[in-house]
């Protein structure tokens, strides 16, 4: 039991005795408390009578106490333990002995099965009512906690998540289906209410947006098939199911992307929206042929959620100010390279929002299209009917663009032509494959790219990985391991020191340490000497000269800076940094 996570605030508050709490008004505990005045609470009860809200709240929302001195002062009160549920160590068997409806309902949370009594988190301590109501549920005495009540909904949506409703309704579709999966039965069905197969992809994705999960995958293996989602760049598993359930879904899929459904020895993609409670998720589905069956992964993005600004995606402040300076010229090729999954796109599109487009003619080349922009006009590059990313850029210059778009420099023609609209008078933003900035001039010559056009057009090439931030609420120093001592040797100069954090793992973070991603950067910003070496195709030069001008500007140290601040782990700027700055090290 992690003792920080439930403080007594009373001597005898350890013993939570089973038994009714005695009906008292919030107020005048508050006043018994001294954390309000007598004049305070008659202030709040007239503000009651005229808005129908309840005390707690109007003291909250009026700045006269908050809420953990309000939860604390009740603990002292009523002499039960304050518990802080960002740090509690639940335990999933305890926590489901209360329904998810009730638990909401009451604004409850079981903690902790203490043999003769359970504990239960509940939002207002003084609330009779959900305490009598708790008890006939539970079948079992009960012993309140005070919580901070805003702690309670994200509580509620980490515990409660679907796993046991995919699982069941897994269990459910492999009944329906049999031994064999009729695909037409199945084609009829899926728009009958409750269809399971229907149930199921609609609890997944819930399940999904509820924990912030960018992808889905549905794999088919030997033994059954594996649900994972991917949180913060790390799969984490779903549900495992009966294998034979997997041709269900990859054929609703399908259906629900407009694909072929009778072709399952090619990859297929395509694209759907799915609409969840108030959001609208755009769908990315990629099927792909295995020797288990076909293995589907979808990317998952929000309409309407997933615009950022570029002063709010993490970039140093020296880089994003040269960065800005790029972007307001007239011409020029500018490209973001990183692997799959680095935040090139929100990057390029936080790029495209500094850009005004009531001034300019914005054109984006895309496949698929993310994020609808209004004010600016999106292709959607489809390669069934040969429409191309060189086939749609050439009609794109006669569009007369100011600012042009490629998703990605994918092959040769399509990077030879997007160069040669930067010499000609176009500012051109795209993405291209290289683990780092200095290697990205390097990498279009070898897709066959004229050096002279390598050297004029290339203004500026942002590299950029995505780390994992340390959890705040489980946080605490960490002593390097000898890889990680290492490491920082050979970043850090002669005498300096580091104090790095690690997040330890609690509810707060499903264990992981880990609460969100943030982009780490490096910018190379082409100048006279290196398009020469460039248009000379002189990589030891190239090099040599770029390195110089990024000597402690890199991903590594970004990173580093980061660990710095306690916001990532050693072991997360290692994970990045540590190859890239090898490499330019041994160069």
């Amino acid at each position: 039991m992690n003792k920080a996570a439930v403080a007594p605030n009373a001597a005898d508050a350890s013993r939570t005795a089973p038994g009714r709490p005695e009906k008292q008004r919030l107020g005048d505990v508050l006043v018994q408390q001294r954390l309000i005045s007598q004049e305070q609470l008659q202030q709040t009860l007239e503000l009651q009578r005229q808005t129908g809200k309840k005390v707690g709240r109007l003291l909250i929302e009026s700045g006269v106490i908050t809420e953990e001195l309000l939860a604390n002062g009740l603990a002292r009160q009523l002499r039960i333990p304050f518990v802080n549920l960002k740090t509690f160590p639940f335990r999933a068997d305890v926590v489901k002995l209360l329904p998810e409806s009730a638990a909401r309902r009451f604004r409850a949370l079981v903690l902790e099965d203490k043999g003769d009594l359970l504990l239960v988190a509940l939002g207002d301590p003084l609330d009779l009512f959900a305490y009598d109501e708790l008890t006939r549920i539970l079948k079992r005495p009960i012993g309140i906690a005070a919580v901070p009540e805003s702690q309670l909904a994200p509580a509620f949506d980490r515990l409660y998540r679907r796993t046991e409703e995919i699982s069941g309704l897994a269990r459910a579709l492999e009944k329906d289906l049999g031994d064999a999966v009729d695909f037409g039965e199945l084609s009829a069905s899926v728009g009958i209410e409750g269809a399971p197969v229907v149930r199921l992809l609609q609890s997944l994705f819930e399940d999904a947006m509820q924990v912030g999960a960018s992808d889905i995958h549905i794999e088919p293996q030997e033994a059954g098939l594996q649900v994972r989602v991917r949180v913060d760049g790390v799969l984490q598993t779903q549900t495992q199911a009966d294998k034979r359930i997997g041709a269900a879904l990859a054929q609703r899929l399908k259906l629900m992307a407009g694909l072929d459904i009778s072709e399952k020895r090619l990859p297929q993609d395509g694209r759907f929206s799915v609409r969840l409670k108030d959001n609208t998720i755009d769908v990315r589905l990629s099927t792909l042929p295995t020797a288990y069956g076909e293995s589907a992964v979808m990317r998952l993005l929000v309409q309407g959620g997933g615009m950022r600004r570029l002063d709010s995606i993490g970039m140093p402040s020296y880089m994003l100010k040269r960065f800005r300076e790029i972007l307001g010229r007239s011409a020029g090729m500018v490209l973001v390279t990183g692997p799959t999954g680095s935040g090139k796109t929100t990057t390029l599109y936080a790029a495209l929002a500094e850009v005004n487009a009531a001034e300019l003619k914005v054109i984006t080349v895309e496949d698929p299209v993310e994020y609808r922009l209004p004010g600016i006009t999106q292709v959607q590059v489809n390669e069934k009917i040969d429409l191309t990313f060189a086939r749609v850029l050439r009609a794109t210059l006669r569009q007369d663009p100011d600012v042009i778009l490629v998703g990605e420099m994918r092959d040769p023609e399509t990077a030879e032509i997007g160069m040669r609209s930067a010499i000609t008078g176009h500012l051109v933003l795209s993405t291209l494959h290289t683990r780092d900035a200095m290697s990205t001039p390097f990498r279009l010559l070898d897709m066959g790219v004229p050096a002279f056009m390598v050297a004029t057009s290339l203004q500026a090439v942002i590299a950029q990985r995505l780390l994992r931030l340390n959890c705040p609420e489980c946080s605490e120093p960490h002593a390097p391991t000898a890889q990680e001592q290492a490491w920082l040797d050979g970043m850090l100069l002669p005498g300096q020191t580091l104090v790095s954090q690690r997040g330890r793992g609690c509810s707060a973070c499903n264990g992981t340490g880990y609460a969100g991603r943030q982009g780490v950067y490096e910018l190379l910003e082409m100048d006279a000497a290196l398009a020469h070496a460039a248009s000379h195709a002189d990589p030891a030069a190239f090099l040599h000269t770029a390195r110089e001008r990024m000597q402690g500007h890199t991903i590594a140290y970004h990173a580093l800076e980061l660990v710095r601040q306690g916001r990532t782990s050693l072991a997360e700027a290692l994970r990045v940094g540590f190859d890239l700055d090898d490499m330019e090290k041994q160069g």
